[in-house]
């Protein structure tokens, strides 16, 4: 026969597990909903999946950018290998402008297609985002 203060610790840590298990589950499923993997172009393409929350980067196509009713806007963003058509509806940054780089938060509507709900434009002259340099480089 255990001493019943045994059967309470036992109790007590095992209510303890559980709870810190639910809320570290809780604290991974909300993370979960707000990841969003920064693709090229290219990546997207090859691997993006309809419904899947995205950053795509690269540089606006030239002469791609369409206004349409109200705050709605299209442009093509490319990387040089691959174009992806960009649909936003909201005010662009003061800074976007065709053949700079550009950051779009959004859904994947198809392989190349992405609604998007947030565009960041480069912020200075010198601004560069890491992973598209080797890009640019390349499509000089």
């Amino acid at each position: 026969m255990t001493p019943p203060h045994r059967n309470r610790r036992l109790i007590t840590l095992a209510v303890a597990a559980i709870l810190v298990g639910g809320a570290a589950a809780l604290a991974l499923s909300s993370l979960q909903e707000n990841i969003s993997y920064f693709m090229t172009p290219s990546d997207l393409a090859a691997e993006g999946q309809a419904g899947e929350r995205v950053r795509l980067g690269g540089f606006v196509e030239e002469g791609s950018v369409r206004y349409g009713d109200g705050a709605d806007v299209t442009f093509r963003v490319t990387d040089g290998d691959e174009t992806v058509d960009v649909i936003y509806s909201g005010a662009l940054p003061d800074l976007f402008r065709e053949g700079q780089g550009v950051i779009a938060d959004g859904r994947i509507e198809s392989a190349r297609k992405l609604r998007a709900e947030r565009v960041l434009a480069k912020h200075d002259e010198n601004y560069e985002p890491i992973e598209l340099k080797a890009v640019k480089s390349a499509t000089r």
